[in-house]
């Protein structure tokens, strides 16, 4: 779904925020919002982060009061807050400054585009942005394990929800290409309909294995796309009823062996020929004979090491064509399951077969509805024998769940570790990470 990584390090309060002499005497430089009073010029500084969330996250803002006379510890701090479609700011929290004048404070759940400023006591800050992602969940025919066919009969229904609802927002069926992996293109276009809902009715013509996600275009409340979940499937033709193939089990993950097995009708004691080829190659070739039993019955054992096509002749028939996919293997670790806020925690493992340019995903749980979405992508993409390092800054306190994954490509399908549930704990105020943009996953 995606294509680079947050980026993060960590830095002490002073690389933000100029902090004040010792007494506060001097006037520090670039002061702003003079007001006479007993502590002389003061100015109050802002920053929000994370800039970009999806809807739910928490938001930490933090900053610093300076003066040039007087004390700057126990001073109130309010937080305003204006929201997409509201044209007012309103009070939404408060807090009061610590040791040289220092603040912290997370504001109420955000969900939707939203605009911060605080004034301490008087003195008010520059305004700074959040921006949000929809919560997008996507479901379609369960399980994923099965396969779907080809042909209008077989039609898939794909139906999911965005959170918050933004009625008429523009969504997008989309399947990744097949010949590249993280490219998408849109097979299916539609809108989000009352109640945050929509629904997909998608027709496949072509037999293959098919990585499908939903995307909602920024609209009036967001102004980042929201991208969901993806679902893996196999495509399989519609079978031939007097020469059928099926396999043992689909997917399968890398390195296990399958049986491919089926009928020909009246084909007792006639050779049976499997053939096979990966994707991007158009041209079937022979793998292995047999011969049928008495009642036409066949088996083959395989162990595909990627993604590949089978089909089978006999008796001048040839059968349907059946999809077997591929999952990666995956190791999933992280350096401890407690943190503070600000501070990072790094997720690493492996992912077998290590294809070059392959990405790897940190994800996170979604807070309103199930699901997960994207955190954080791999850069450097996977290194040498396929290992992987995702390093992560946490903010708000409690509970958060994650899990690393591997997204499908033209070779193998897509696979999830496990979850991690990770203990945030409140930071001082005086301690505040330093974040550079992050460019959105395609």
């Amino acid at each position: 779904m995606r294509s680079s990584k947050l980026i993060t390090a960590l830095a002490a309060a002073s690389a933000l925020l100029v902090l004040a002499p010792a007494g506060a005497t001097a006037r520090p430089a670039g002061l702003k919002h003079a007001n006479a009073n007993p502590n002389g010029r003061c100015h109050v500084s802002l920053i929000a982060e994370p800039r970009t969330i999806t809807a739910g996250e928490p938001v930490e803002l933090f900053g610093q009061l300076l003066c040039t006379s007087g004390t700057t510890v126990g001073q109130t701090v309010t937080v305003f807050e204006r929201t997409a479609g509201s044209p007012t700011f309103k009070s939404v929290a408060t807090t009061t400054t610590v040791a040289e004048g220092f603040f912290k404070v997370t504001p109420p759940t955000v969900t939707v585009d939203s605009w911060f400023y605080v004034r301490a006591p008087v003195h008010r800050s520059p305004t700074k942005a959040v921006k949000v992602a929809p919560v997008v969940k996507l479901k379609g025919p369960e399980p994923e394990t099965v396969p779907l066919e080809t042909g209008k009969k077989h039609a898939a229904t794909f139906s999911g929800t965005v959170n918050p609802s933004d009625e008429g927002a523009e969504v997008w069926l989309e399947r990744e290409q097949a010949t590249s992996s993280e490219e998408w293109g849109v097979i299916q276009k539609g809108v989000v309909k009352a109640g945050g809902v929509y629904t997909f009715v998608h027709n496949f013509t072509i037999p293959g294995d098919a990585n499908i996600r939903a995307v909602v275009r920024p609209h009036g409340i967001s102004s980042v796309r929201g991208t969901s979940n993806v679902l893996s499937y196999v495509i399989n033709q519609t079978q031939n009823p007097n020469l059928t193939i099926k396999s043992s089990a689909d997917p399968i993950s890398y390195g296990a062996p399958i049986t491919i097995e089926g009928v020909l009708k009246g084909g007792a004691g006639k050779t049976i020929t499997l053939l096979s080829h990966a994707k991007g190659i158009k041209t079937f070739s022979p793998v292995m004979t047999t011969v049928a039993g008495p009642s036409g019955e066949y088996k083959f054992v395989q162990t595909p090491l990627i993604n590949t096509f089978y089909r089978v002749t006999g008796g001048g028939l040839n059968s349907a064509v059946v999809v077997e996919g591929v999952k990666y293997l995956l190791t999933a670790g992280v350096t401890a399951t407690k943190v503070q806020a600000g501070q990072p925690l790094t997720f690493s493992g492996t992912v077998t077969p290590a294809h070059k340019g392959k990405t790897v995903y940190l994800e996170r749980e979604n807070l309103f509805g199930g699901g997960f979405h994207v955190a954080e992508v791999t850069e450097p993409i996977l290194l040498p024998g396929g290992t992987y390092s995702i390093a992560h800054v946490f903010f708000g306190a409690g509970k958060q769940v994650f899990r690393i994954h591997v997204p499908g490509d033209p070779e193998n399908q897509g696979t999830s570790s496990s979850t991690f549930t990770i203990e945030v704990a409140p930071s001082p105020p005086t301690l505040h990470p330093v974040i550079k943009a992050k460019k959105e996953p395609r």
